[in-house]
């Protein structure tokens, strides 16, 4: 389907809810896929060594100042999804206007694994790939320095999203039943290219954001932004187990005296 201008109208938005799902769970190939990205999450949630040994990696990168515990990363994760993944995803689909349910529902239905780990410290290399796929996202910066903990994560980054730009990555069907945006992996290629010669590089930030002109949810981006950012944060909190938990119980709003200061 074309607009009148000649445009190619991107499949998530030009088919019915009901055929989205079913291409976003796939055929058996892509079905094969989820299972192993889960058998391989399981796998690494149950070794204690998985996330030290990716925080050593990314420190030899430079990523990482002080390492922050296990529990740390989790709570830390979830206050990342919740006070900007999730109010950003609402704000930038309501602009859209398309249901966010919806949105998420193709989201899970693609690769459940990407939804159970917002950190990504505990996913393996292709799902953290798959996640930059298929979701526009506010800024994949964080993703692109999260793969460095990978010798080869931006080269394979990069190889894949030109797969499914071309239309030939294994999970081309069902990806494409959830982005709504035809340019974004185009400019996706463009920064992973950008940012292989010069981590520096200005990420393409999604625009469509009326949370940003409150300050509370902007210290937020800033702070979650980055890896460097969210490990700085999560090294703030409370270490005790117990202790975040109960924050995370009474907490509702991201604690601005927490906003990492090496971005405001």
């Amino acid at each position: 389907m074309m607009t009148s201008t000649g445009e190619k109208v991107p499949l998530r938005l030009r088919e019915p809810a009901s055929r989205l799902v079913w291409r976003a769970i796939g055929g058996p190939r892509q079905i094969a896929g989820k299972l192993r990205r889960v058998a391989a999450t399981a796998a690494l949630y149950a070794s204690p060594r998985e996330i030290p040994e990716r925080l050593e990696r990314l420190r030899a990168r430079g990523y990482v100042d002080e390492a922050p515990t296990r529990a740390q990363l989790l709570f830390g994760g979830l206050d990342m999804l919740r006070f900007v993944i999730e109010p950003a995803a609402r704000d930038y689909y309501a602009h859209k206007g398309i249901s966010f349910r919806l949105h998420t529902l193709l989201r899970v239905l693609d690769d459940p694994v990407s939804m159970i780990d917002p950190t990504g410290f505990l996913s393996a290399r292709d799902t953290i790939i798959g996640h930059l796929m298929q979701v526009v996202h506010l800024n994949p910066i964080y993703d692109l320095q999260l793969l460095e903990c990978f010798d080869d994560g931006l080269d394979e980054l990069e190889a894949q999203v030109r797969q499914m730009i071309d239309g030939v990555h294994p999970r081309h069907p069902t990806i494409s039943a959830i982005v709504e945006d035809r340019d974004y992996h185009a400019r996706l290629l463009d920064y992973v290219v950008r940012f292989k010669a010069d981590r520096g590089a200005r990420p393409p930030v999604r625009q469509e954001q009326s949370l940003r002109d409150d300050p509370v949810f902007a210290a937020a981006e800033r702070t979650f932004a980055t890896l460097p950012g969210f490990l700085r944060y999560c090294v703030r909190l409370p270490r005790s187990p117990a202790a975040l938990a109960r924050r995370y119980a009474t907490v509702k709003q991201f604690p601005v005296e927490l906003a990492d200061e090496a971005l405001s």
